[in-house]
């Protein structure tokens, strides 16, 4: 999936297609499985789709005639100078400058191009417009008003591969047991929680699929989330949808027989020889990592997704913490690339993205994290355009404060918590989360050269905030404005996220520690989603020892109650099949969701204590810390490689692929010169 080109492989042909089509129409193809009972279950917010004409232009010099030949997904005409050509799929071009223009029209797919020349090729120099007011003078000029912008480009690099026919990897599994039930029905069990298609061989006749993450769901036919019926009478049969499960039940109708139930485990391939790892003097500690790594893997797709047996939609709260994870583990910017173009989708903007406010400022600060990991300034500048149209599309709304308020057509999300709290009003909250997606825009438009007012913007509401939810009483932030009044409510929500996000001073930071994030009396989170932030707020604020017995409480409780991948949510207090219930449902939970897979990202960044000073790690710093650990060992891939730590209680060890790095501990810091291998005594 995520596929570096060395300098040759950039001089071939590739296909090439507008920016952020090819992520519009996988989307739609991707959040579109989803069943519920069988019936197709369609997400509830706009779904764009691709521009259907588009036109590609390149001027090229040749020193001698060139012969191309010419492809493409759909229809097209081609115009050498301005001038339509007859249709064929191979041209010769005169030497000397000439100006290729190609509209290609494509109503089912992205409309994509290939050429393939000695010289000439389509690659991302070409230039794209789906504008149809743009014409071309006998000159080659352009003139109208069309906007032509780079095109895209991935790694269909061959003729036989367009980007219409792209899919995962797959591999046949078979299950560790089967067990005969008391009806005439068999149930299957594939060791652990996997995803993929189900198949059935030498079928003859009828057979009803229930599926389950756990053997209660797979096993209740009235209640389970996801089930098949198939019929068929040929040699094999592979269900054509994917599905999540760890158990499968099946029962035969009359007459009905099979020989054998396989599955493909469909996944999509990583590079693990630059992937981070983790090893340390805790085997409760390394499980939680490797389950965590498993669900990663396991909800890293075409797009990142959230729960892979039930939502299966791609969400932006949930994508921001797929990505940071991502980056301590397996460095797949293509795939938060593609996500972050997916949950923008298209311009006008009629609704937040995935109608939720909370998840559009997320969706701002996931492009600067990128930016931050990466140092690609070409994709910042791309999602520049749709950034702006967002924000403006946030400012229209705002309330005549100033603030983010929810509108009728507004979910406000926060978190799925289990006390009562208001959602309506103007949250102290969301007015952090807007906070900060101002200051990336500022941020962003410096790094382009853009002139803006984001910063004097991010600025007065970072007062209005303090002026408006500040206690100096209660050493917290209130939770709301509702009908013009404060509601002095105290949560974690806000509090921690002024933590996180630079809103507290050292000294605030120090008092909403002790009476709020330490303060037994206040409500508890329960979701891994909001103990991501919970527990990165303790890490900065140096309390890695309850860290990790919070690691081990929380998903070491999961794992106690028999978990193989991590839960969308756990409640230490629940027993048996109350896990499984979500939703008001009695399998409504995701038992593989990727925001539990939290420690990845809390291990990496806060143990093995790595991060980039400068955008894509050309400075990073390490501050490892062990916390309650007699020794531990990781990998931190970066753009130029990994970065390898080794501590225990008398030193560190850190040797580096590349970049310069700073060793720090305590008040000592020492330079990390790239391949070559450092020590510092403790």
């Amino acid at each position: 999936m995520s596929k570096s080109k060395t300098m040759q492989e950039r001089n071939k042909a590739t296909w090439i297609w507008y920016p952020g089509d090819f992520e519009v129409w996988l989307g739609n193809i991707f959040n579109n499985r989803r069943t519920e009972r069988g019936a197709m279950f369609p997400p509830f917010w706009k779904q764009d789709s691709h521009y259907v004409t588009v036109e590609f232009s390149k001027t090229f010099h040749l020193e001698k005639e060139e012969t191309i030949n010419i492809d493409c997904e759909g229809q097209f005409n081609f115009a050498i100078d301005g001038k339509l050509q007859f249709p064929a799929h191979s041209y010769t071009i005169p030497a000397g400058e000439h100006r290729l223009n190609l509209k290609v029209w494509n109503q089912a797919t992205p409309p994509a191009l290939y050429i393939e020349g000695d010289t000439i090729h389509t690659d991302s120099s070409w230039m794209a417009t789906y504008e149809d007011k743009l014409w071309i003078d006998e000159n080659g000029i352009a003139h109208g008003s069309g906007i032509y912008v780079p095109a895209a480009s991935w790694y269909f690099d061959s003729l036989g591969t367009p980007p219409s026919c792209f899919h995962l990897e797959r591999e046949e599994r078979r299950p560790v047991c089967c067990h005969s039930m008391i009806t005439n029905g068999m149930l299957y069990d594939f060791g652990k929680e996997t995803f993929g298609y189900l198949k059935v061989k030498d079928l003859r006749g009828t057979i009803h699929v229930y599926y389950g993450e756990s053997r209660e769901e797979a096993l209740d036919k009235e209640h389970c989330e996801t089930l098949d019926r198939l019929e068929s009478e040929t040699a094999w049969d592979c269900i054509a949808n994917s599905k999540a499960f760890r158990y499968v039940y099946i029962e035969k109708e009359t007459g009905a027989d099979y020989s054998e139930v396989l599955m493909d485990y469909e996944y999509a391939p990583q590079d693990l020889k630059h992937s981070g790892s983790f090893n340390c003097s805790d085997d409760l500690l390394n499980k939680i990592w490797e389950v965590g790594a498993y669900t990663m893997d396991l909800t890293t797709r075409e797009f990142f997704m959230d729960g892979i047996k039930r939502d299966r939609w791609t969400w932006s709260g949930d994508a921001i913490q797929s990505y940071l994870m991502n980056y301590y583990l397996r460095f797949d910017t293509e795939c938060v690339k593609r996500t972050i173009r997916q949950l923008r989708g298209k311009d006008p903007v009629t609704a937040h993205v995935n109608t939720i406010m909370d998840y559009t400022f997320y969706w701002f600060k996931s492009i600067l994290d990128y930016y931050q990991y990466t140092a690609d300034i070409n994709f910042v500048r791309e999602m520049w355009p749709r950034m702006v149209t967002l924000m403006d599309y946030v400012e229209s709304r705002l309330n005549e404060d100033g603030m983010a308020e929810g509108q009728p057509d507004d979910w406000i999300f926060v978190d799925w918590v289990d006390f009562p709290m208001h959602k309506r009003g103007t949250l102290c909250f969301e007015q952090i989360l807007l906070m900060k997606a101002m200051e990336t825009m500022a941020v962003c438009s410096k790094l382009l050269g853009v002139k803006t007012d984001y910063r004097v913007k991010s600025e007065e509401l970072r007062n209005k905030i303090k002026q408006t939810f500040w206690s100096y009483e209660q050493k917290a932030y209130y939770h709301a404005i509702e009908d013009g009044k404060i509601n002095k409510q105290i949560t974690k929500f806000p509090n921690m996220f002024a933590i996180l996000y630079g809103l507290a001073y050292e000294e605030e930071r120090r008092e909403i520690m002790q009476s709020v994030m330490l303060n037994p009396a206040i409500d508890p989170i329960t979701t891994p989603y909001m103990r991501f932030y919970e527990l990165e707020a303790l890490c900065k604020m140096g309390y890695h020892k309850d860290v990790l017995k919070e690691m081990r409480d929380y998903w070491g409780g999961m794992l106690r109650e028999g978990a193989t991948s991590f839960w969308e949510k756990y409640n230490p207090e629940e027993k048996g099949a109350q896990h499984l219930a979500m939703y008001g449902r009695p399998y409504g939970k995701s038992l593989c969701h990727a925001w539990g897979a939290s420690p990845i990202y809390l291990i990496g960044r806060y143990f093995l204590g790595v991060e980039p000073a400068q955008p894509g790690y050309e400075e990073y710093l390490v501050k490892p810390t062990l916390g309650d650990l007699e020794w531990m060992e990781g990998d931190v891939p970066t753009p130029f490689g990994k970065i390898h730590i080794t501590m225990n209680q008398k030193e560190v060890t850190v040797y580096s692929d590349g970049g310069r790095g700073t060793l720090i501990i305590g008040d000592r810091h020492i330079n990390i010169p790239a391949k070559q291998e450092i020590k510092m005594s403790l």
